[in-house]
């Protein structure tokens, strides 16, 4: 079957992952519109291809080439699509810039995702990996998203609870894994809007300009300082953000652990559950600022790994199972990733 896709063949993805990692993919397609992959679902040669399907490339991490077509989304689009007493919705496309997207809700006076100010990446991939940060997840605010299902080619809409979110979860990483295809995402903002002043780093950062009733704008551009002063822009050392998760185990592990380390970072869970500052775990095992050929911890956050130019992803796989070890024999927690390996 011969389709007018403009696929490219061999195509390098180092401009299109935040590491900066040199990996090729078999065949690369860049997606504009839901048309596209109805063709890729139709063409015999592409459809057996495997799919990985990308959005900015912020979570990550290319341990090699990709065998495979790249579904490269850049789906456009925002829109407020509706009202009611509660909520404004409004609805983004898939390949909309994630942080250009939540300043524009700030520019329409929409409270509710300032917390989420300039994480990187796309608004496809935001629920997939329901992202987070100072006290806010994506599932706070959503509403619901359209997907495209490439088992049978149809467009399914999912609320909040058909995406099953948790931690950095959610079914687009379990059932959903290799079918379907994100196309947009419709969140209810809310009418009564709250500050939500959970972690001390914004209170301190709102403190010290002198705000003591902080508008969703303030707290944007306290959030953009403290991220900004704390972790590298991919553009200058590539980097995927926090590349671990923070740790959850029981409030009998923290207490065994707090005897040994009173100084230890830990947030208790409305669950009663006990989170750890994964950062923190890592600093003590005395990793920040140090490196491992070409990659290595960023001398700011030990949360972040970093490529300090070369390395490559079984480069960077190398040094986070370094560090795993490490954490596991002086702590006995696990890390897990936060970026996919592949």
């Amino acid at each position: 079957m011969t389709h007018s896709l403009p696929v490219q063949y061999n195509f390098s993805l180092r401009q299109l992952n935040t590491f900066g990692v040199a990996a090729s993919a078999q065949a690369y397609l860049p997606v504009s519109n839901v048309a596209q992959l109805e063709q890729v679902r139709q063409d015999a040669a592409l459809a057996a291809l495997p799919r990985l399907v990308l959005g900015g490339g912020s979570n990550i991490l290319l341990t090699r080439d990709f065998p495979g077509l790249v579904l490269h989304i850049g789906i456009k689009g925002i829109e407020i699509v509706g009202e009611d007493d509660s909520a404004t919705y409004v609805r983004a496309a898939a390949g909309e810039n994630w942080h250009q997207f939540v300043q524009w809700t700030l520019a329409q006076g929409l409270g509710g995702l300032e917390n989420l100010s300039l994480i990187p990446g796309s608004v496809g991939a935001a629920p997939i990996q329901n992202i987070g940060a100072y006290g806010v997840e994506i599932k706070d605010s959503f509403h619901s998203l359209t997907l495209f299902d490439f088992e049978t080619g149809e467009q399914l809409v999912l609320d909040k609870e058909a995406c099953m979110f948790g931690y950095r979860d959610s079914v687009f990483k379990h059932r959903l894994r290799d079918r379907a295809v994100v196309l947009d995402v419709t969140f209810a903002l809310p009418r009564q809007w709250q500050a939500n002043l959970r972690y001390a780093d914004v209170t301190q950062e709102l403190a010290a300009r002198g705000i003591s009733q902080p508008t969703p704008q303030d707290i944007s551009a306290a959030v953009i300082a403290i991220r900004t002063r704390k972790l590298p822009d991919p553009a200058v050392i590539g980097n995927a953000g926090s590349f671990f998760k923070n740790p959850v185990v029981t409030a009998a592990q923290r207490d065994a652990l707090l005897q040994r380390y009173p100084q230890m970072v830990n947030y208790a869970q409305p669950d009663g559950s006990v989170k750890l500052a994964a950062g923190w775990l890592i600093d003590q095992c005395g990793w920040k600022g140090r490196t491992a050929g070409a990659a290595g911890v960023y001398e700011k956050q030990a949360l972040v790994l970093v490529n300090r130019g070369g390395a490559s992803g079984t480069d960077i796989a190398q040094l986070a199972a370094a560090i795993q070890a490490d954490v596991a024999q002086r702590f006995d927690v696990q890390l897990e990733p936060e970026p996919i390996f592949l």
